[in-house]
């Protein structure tokens, strides 16, 4: 039986043998046991190995920039430098595929920024300022345009106003923020429940602001975006806990620019912030390392010295997978530090002078405030000039001290509500008489307009020019022989006639109009833009305050209610005493109060922003051409604008009417004044048109030329002097004469040009023809190239700096050295070895004879003992030589004032040159030179200095 079952068993397997199903079986069998074994193989024993292979790498070469170089005075006080911080930065990971999914992020990120008070910031160059309004941040027009150029993603800005209206320049800040915020798909956000979300729009402003940078750093996905300068560690706290719903967002740690002493170095060593593509231009020849994202200096020594205060780069090789994340470092070189920087400057010398020149100013101010109105100045000469209180309340609105949109707000106080409501009353009002005038048939000239409709018509031409709203062409580009332009110039044409006008003469572009017809008529434009302006102003903020200059003019809001605000808007120490005299007594009081605080500097001129507001002076060793004190009233606080920019208060410097942004001893160029009479004394003695002991009669007019040129004593008379006693009476006569002299060829003959050539000869010689040489951003010099007679006594169209001016003295002192000026001592590494000692160059010497220098430098001796200007400095301790200038710009406004001098006159050590634009008279700019010497050579201290007030202005009458 067993057997019949094998005999079975191989006749089954021979017939399965035989089978094809057997044969494929097997195969499948085999076949599924390598697979087994590649598997295997594949995932277990070479799982790692393949999966690396599988990820798409990319070879990426990160940099890390090097710690920036220390900036120090000349005594080795620290000016600048670096502080370890946090920064928070966004990476595209590539998990948020929905615009949606990527707001909603940004939105939780930004409003736990907000929380702590952290702002974003990025390269969307438009802000909210104090008053509400959205405004560009870009610090020019052109730069307006680069930014424009890169928000429509064109190569170049000449591609900005296309004919098809695709990339227009004139386009709001506002207009540039919603185009944004709808391509972004800000405007669809939802909740939650699915509810229409509304964002804030300071909120979607940081968003936009985010996103807009991301978006220019795209190609780099595997480098991380910073969105803020330092935050604090409650912020770093509160965005880690918030990790698992921030993807991409991190901390990193950082270093950030710290400057001390900010306010009183800001406009020299400057701050330092993302490269700008020119920039970026020029760096790269230098050092092709640099790129677009780094952080160099961007004005100032920070910038003029980076090649020196920046380090050299590390280097990090990196693998990154095609989603942008890093996978492995392959090589890694350090960074190393850069090297550091000793200036000229003396701190305690810079400081103590920058509150020297804010006294000054306050002193000034108080003296010139008057509690009367604008007729006060009716018939006075720039001299004499008065500051109408009223003036100075408007400017508690113009100039931003008071927060016009915080009278509006829910906590303000009865004072700013009580304000709120005569505005808004007075405003409807007001449009509805614009509306009158520029829909009146029976128009009226400008010239006979009320006060009030006349500033409102000459706004609303302004606004239509501006360059966000590109409605009216600019002047430059209208036909300058048209009748209603020259009827406009002469104020003998209505608004409404001129902008009709415009129609006719293609001024107006009507594609920024909603027109709905493109052959509609000129009524029908002129209807559109007039609703297009009322609209718009109802909401404008600069056109609220031409309201309230006439408000306050008409004492519908009063100064008493605005000296309230101050208290109540915290812009004042809270003085309950104050605040009860205020209410109870009238604008008598008010008058008294405002003066009483601007004298105590708790309203500094700054924030007045009044005539005068600005100054320069400038300290520089006589025998070495080194800069001692190179300082400018007002400034800023640059930690605020290192790095990251805060826009806000970049906006806001920008709007400040004291233009804190300009630094007034090397970018204020103005005629000199008698201060160029020392040229012209060295000048008509060398040329022999003069001889040391010859004399000419002052009569007090001087009527060779025409018009005549009358001596500031006149119908006075000098009578007879000589060259010495011309320099210490400041002789408009003497010097007229000497002008003419120079003018004269050798057979008699006036060649005015002679004259001019004469000039520029001797003003070249004082290295008056280029700039200084200090290593700041500097305007260059103009010698006057018209009316001889004039220009040698510093007017015609001269153009000098206060440093060009203090160069200048500084060769007067020192008997005809022209030095190139510098900020810079030494150079030395981050271990203080000293690398390069700066001295600076000798540009020329003057050779000229020791009697010429012996002639002039008596003159200027006797300016200071023997002039009105004895007054001044009776009391001074140090000898000195100086020169007074005074030199007129505006009818309207107040003469310039300039000093310049050395001392001591017997060995000079320095030179003191002071420059304050609209400072009436230059005894001013002597009285503050003289507390600069006082302070120099110790007979007062910085602490002494630190804790007064106004000073006390000079009633000498200098007149030159």
């Amino acid at each position: 039986m067993f057997r019949d079952f094998l005999e079975a068993l191989k006749e089954g397997l021979k017939k399965l043998a035989g089978s094809r199903l057997v044969t494929i079986g097997a195969a499948f069998t085999v076949m599924f046991c390598i697979l087994i074994v590649k598997l295997f193989n594949l995932q277990i024993i070479n799982g790692e190995y393949y999966l690396n292979e599988y990820i798409q790498k990319t070879e990426k070469e990160i940099t890390t920039p090097g710690t920036r170089g220390n900036i120090y005075d000349m005594n080795g006080n620290i000016l600048a430098y670096n502080q370890l911080a946090y920064i928070v930065t966004i990476q595209d990971t590539g998990k948020y595929k929905r615009s949606a999914d990527m707001n909603a992020m940004l939105l939780e990120l930004v409003t736990i920024l907000d929380k702590h008070g952290e702002a974003v910031e990025g390269k969307f160059e438009v802000t909210i300022n104090s008053n509400g309004d959205m405004v560009y941040t870009s610090a020019s027009e052109a730069a307006r345009k680069r930014f424009l150029r890169d928000y429509y993603g064109r190569k170049s800005v000449d591609e900005l106003d296309d004919p098809e209206g695709k990339y227009p320049s004139a386009i709001t800040a506002r207009e540039a923020f919603e185009k944004r915020k709808e391509s972004y798909g800000l405007n669809s956000m939802k909740d939650e429940k699915g509810n229409a979300l509304i964002i804030p729009d300071d909120l979607a402003l940081d968003i936009v602001n985010i996103r807009y940078t991301m978006g220019l750093t795209a190609y780099q996905k595997y480098a991380t975006t910073p969105i803020t300068s330092y935050v604090s560690e409650e912020t770093v706290v509160d965005i880690k806990e918030h990790k698992a719903q921030l993807d991409g967002v991190g901390i990193e740690e950082s270093t950030i620019r710290v400057y001390n002493d900010s306010i009183y170095f800001a406009p020299i060593i400057g701050y330092t912030g993302k490269v700008q593509e020119d920039q970026l231009e020029e760096l790269k020849k230098s050092d092709p390392d640099y790129e677009l994202t780094d952080v160099v200096g961007r004005t100032g020594i920070e910038a003029s010295m980076e090649l020196t205060l920046q380090g050299s780069k590390g280097k990090k090789t990196i693998c990154v997978d095609n989603m942008g994340r890093i996978m492995e470092v392959l090589s890694e070189t350090e960074a190393s530090a850069g090297e550091d920087v000793y200036l000229t400057l003396d701190r305690d010398l810079q400081i103590g002078i920058y509150y020297l020149i804010e006294q000054e100013l306050a002193g000034v101010l108080t003296s010139k405030i008057v509690n009367a109105g604008d007729e006060v100045n009716e018939n006075r000469d720039s001299s004499k000039r008065l500051i109408p209180v009223k003036d100075a309340y408007f400017q508690l609105i113009n100039n931003n001290v008071l927060n016009m949109s915080h009278f509006f707000a829910q906590d303000a106080s009865q004072t700013e509500q009580a304000i709120a409501f005569k505005f808004t009353t007075s405003k409807d009002r007001i449009i509805q008489d614009i509306r009158n005038e520029l829909y009146s048939e029976s128009t009226t000239q400008l010239k006979d307009l009320p006060a009030d409709m006349y500033a409102y018509m000459l706004y609303i031409k302004t606004y239509l020019q501006d360059p966000t709203i590109g409605i009216l062409v600019t002047d430059d580009k209208m036909d300058k022989n048209d009748p209603s332009y020259l009827a406009w110039k002469d104020e003998t044409i209505s608004l409404r006639d001129f902008i009709y006008a415009g129609i006719a003469n293609n001024w107006i572009d009507t594609t920024k109009l909603q027109i709905e017809s493109k052959y509609s008529n000129a009524d029908d434009i002129y209807s559109v833009l007039v609703e297009y302006v009322l609209e718009n102003l109802q909401t404008d903020t600069k056109f609220y305050k031409k309201i309230y200059r006439y408000l306050i003019n008409d004492n519908i809001i009063t100064g008493r209610e605005l000296c309230l605000a101050l208290y109540d808007q915290g812009v004042l120490a809270y003085d309950q005493s104050q605040v009860d005299a205020l209410r109870a007594n009238g604008e008598n009081y008010a008058y008294t109060f405002i003066k009483d605080k601007i004298s105590k500097l708790e309203l500094t001129p700054a924030q007045m922003a009044l005539d005068p507001c600005t100054a320069g002076c400038v300290v520089t060793d006589v025998n070495t051409g080194e800069v001692r004190a190179l300082v400018t009233y007002p400034s800023y606080d640059n930690n605020r604008l290192s790095g990251t920019m805060d826009s806000a208060y970049y906006s806001q410097l920008l709007e400040d009417l004291s233009n804190p942004l300009y630094n007034n001893a090397t970018q204020t160029i103005k005629a000199p004044g008698s201060t160029f009479k020392p040229i012209t004394a060295i000048a008509a003695l060398e040329e022999n048109v003069l001889s040391l002991t010859e004399k000419i009669n002052c009569t007090g007019e001087f009527d060779i030329v025409k018009p005549t040129i009358k001596c500031w004593i006149y119908p006075g008379r000098h009578n007879e002097e000589d060259l010495v006693e011309a320099i210490q009476n400041s002789c408009n006569y003497f010097f007229a004469e000497l002008g003419h002299r120079l003018s004269t060829d050798e057979n008699g003959g006036y060649v005015q040009s002679l004259g001019l050539e004469k000039i520029r000869k001797y003003a070249t010689m004082f290295g008056l023809d280029h700039t200084s040489g200090v290593e700041i951003a500097e305007l260059s010099p103009k010698i006057s190239t018209e009316d001889p007679e004039r220009s040698v006594m510093g007017q015609g169209n001269h153009a000098y700096a206060n440093v060009q001016l203090s160069r200048y003295a500084a060769a007067l002192a020192n008997r005809g050295t022209v030095f190139e000026l510098s900020l810079i001592d030494k150079v030395t590494d981050s271990q203080g070895n000293l690398i390069e000692d700066y001295t600076p160059e000798v540009h020329s010497k003057i050779d000229i004879a020791d009697t010429t220098w012996n002639t002039v430098q008596q003159g200027m001796r006797q300016v200071i003992t023997n002039s009105s200007s004895k007054k001044i400095f009776d009391d001074l301790e140090i000898p000195i030589a100086g020169k007074t200038g005074t030199a007129q710009e505006s009818n309207t406004r107040a003469n310039h004032a300039f000093f310049i001098s050395y001392g001591p006159f017997d060995n000079p050590d320095i030179c003191v040159t002071v420059n304050i634009p609209y400072g009436y008279s230059s005894a001013n700019a002597a009285d503050l030179a003289k507390n600069v010497y006082r302070f120099y050579y110790g007979y007062t201290d910085l602490d002494y200095i630190q804790n007064t007030g106004a000073l006390d202005v000079s009633n000498v009458d200098i007149r030159d």
